[in-house]
């Protein structure tokens, strides 16, 4: 069976790997048709992702399809399209007790701390799985990015007529967009890459598209997608009074906290990870009801074998990538 490895950083190695087993009970053996590149995955790839080491099969937004169910298995059936729920979590830990399947204290993420779908095959529990058949593969492969933005607005109790700041508007940024408006605030995005805000700006109407920073307490709730320590501390700056603050994006290094400002304007820091089960329950019904248009995003398109060079443009700022979607099939 047919794997892209990443041996060391920007280095991809085709490898065969041992034809998947057949399921056992509570799993599902699945094709791997369509996998998203995010953030995660560029990081990884460049060697900056603080949770990987090579080497590693990356690939964790991946549209499948069910080619035969273990026993006791009844929410998807050979033949189902589903998107993968890729955080493999333990079930009885703290967090895991409190619903909160995110955080699990011995979380393994496809892709990130264990091998992910850069293969033509694999076995998943099949709780991880989430069926539908009327959305394409590339669309099913998209519903974990936009678990990230809806968890982080969930997080941030965002609610209509509230202002908010997007800093960043990469993918994971675009993601908070979404629901940000689906919750009725009032949006607004800083973004340095003027590619990136020429799409926000066809794509998003009604939003507000900086380009240079905004002046301080400019939004009740600030979300920071960048995962640039800078970035990260000044996103206090641009928050009201009482006002909320939201880390998506993730850092290797320190970030500095202004106590000062953070007490006197009795500031709340949120950190925001993944996404939980009802989050994919949901973002699957948006998108087929047509609420969330996953096809605008997709801007570079590559087969399995075409991916080793394709990544190493579509990490150049210049390439002016979207989202990146590879298809196997």
């Amino acid at each position: 069976m047919k794997a892209l490895q990443l041996t060391t950083p920007q280095q991809f190695t085709p490898v065969e790997l041992p034809e998947a087993e057949a399921p056992k009970a509570g799993e599902a053996l699945v094709a791997i048709h369509a996998i998203g590149i995010c953030g995660t995955d560029v990081s990884g790839y460049l060697g900056k992702m603080p949770f990987m080491e090579y080497p590693l099969i990356l690939g964790h937004e991946l549209g499948v399809e069910v080619l035969a169910v273990g026993e006791g298995v009844t929410n998807v059936k050979a033949g189902d399209r589903c998107s993968v729920e890729p955080y493999l979590n333990c079930g009885h830990c703290h967090s895991c007790r409190q619903g909160c399947t995110n955080c699990c204290e011995s979380l393994q993420v496809l892709g990130v701390h264990c091998d992910g779908g850069m293969r033509e095959r694999m076995v998943l529990p099949a709780a991880k799985l989430h069926p539908r058949n009327t959305l394409s593969f590339e669309q099913l492969a998209l519903v974990e990015m936009l678990g990230i933005g809806c968890h982080a607005v969930n997080r941030a109790r965002v609610g209509e007529g509230d202002t908010v700041l997007i800093v960043g508007a990469g993918p994971i940024g675009l993601t908070v967009l979404e629901f940000a408006r689906l919750a009725g605030a009032r949006v607004s995005v800083l973004e340095l890459s003027e590619a990136r805000r020429d799409f926000v700006r066809r794509t998003y109407a009604g939003v507000t598209v900086l380009t240079e920073a905004p002046p301080e307490r400019s939004a009740q709730i600030v979300f920071d997608a960048t995962g640039h320590p800078g970035s990260m501390a000044g996103a206090f700056r641009y928050a009201q009074f009482t006002g909320r603050v939201v880390f998506v994006g993730i850092t290797k290094e320190p970030v500095l906290l202004d106590d000062p400002l953070f007490h006197r304007r009795e500031l709340t820091l949120l950190a925001s990870r993944n996404a939980v089960a009802g989050d994919f329950h949901r973002i699957l019904e948006l998108i087929e009801a047509g609420r969330i248009n996953t096809q605008a995003w997709i801007s570079h398109r590559a087969s399995f074998g075409e991916l080793p060079a394709a990544m190493a443009g579509w990490v150049q700022p210049s390439t002016g990538v979207v989202k990146a979607v590879v298809n196997l099939a």
